[in-house]
């Protein structure tokens, strides 16, 4: 099992879907670091030799923002936009859609689960 950028890779899988386990990296990124590095689209990941993972991971360390930075930086900027107080910075803070979408019904996945309210039903 190959361990690139914290995480254990699944050693069956094809290089470029084994690399999409890494936070931070989709299917573009996974198909940009394999033609950098030059590997074929077909080979798995136990197929490869040390070299070639020792080159992936300094592709990955040098191009790219993963894991536990890519989190720190996201968390950074959500709590940047509460401290400024701003609108999308309130939403954040109340744990409400930030996006714009409705909040009458729906959105029970920002909100939580439903409260019963008394007198609410007509």
């Amino acid at each position: 099992m190959a361990r690139i950028a914290g995480v254990n890779i699944p050693t069956n899988k094809r290089v470029v879907i084994a690399l999409q386990y890494i936070h931070g990296i989709g299917d573009k990124f996974a198909k940009d670091i394999t033609e950098k590095v030059g590997i074929p689209a077909e080979r798995r990941v136990n197929e490869l030799t040390d070299a070639e993972v020792i080159q992936i991971r300094e592709t990955i360390d040098r191009d790219y923002v993963v894991e536990g930075d890519l989190r720190r930086n996201v968390a950074m900027n959500i709590k940047r936009l509460m401290d400024l107080g701003n609108y999308r910075g309130l939403r954040h803070r109340r744990g409400l859609p930030v996006r714009g979408q409705r909040t009458h019904t729906n959105a029970r996945t920002r909100k939580g689960p439903a409260k019963p309210i008394a007198g609410k039903k007509k």
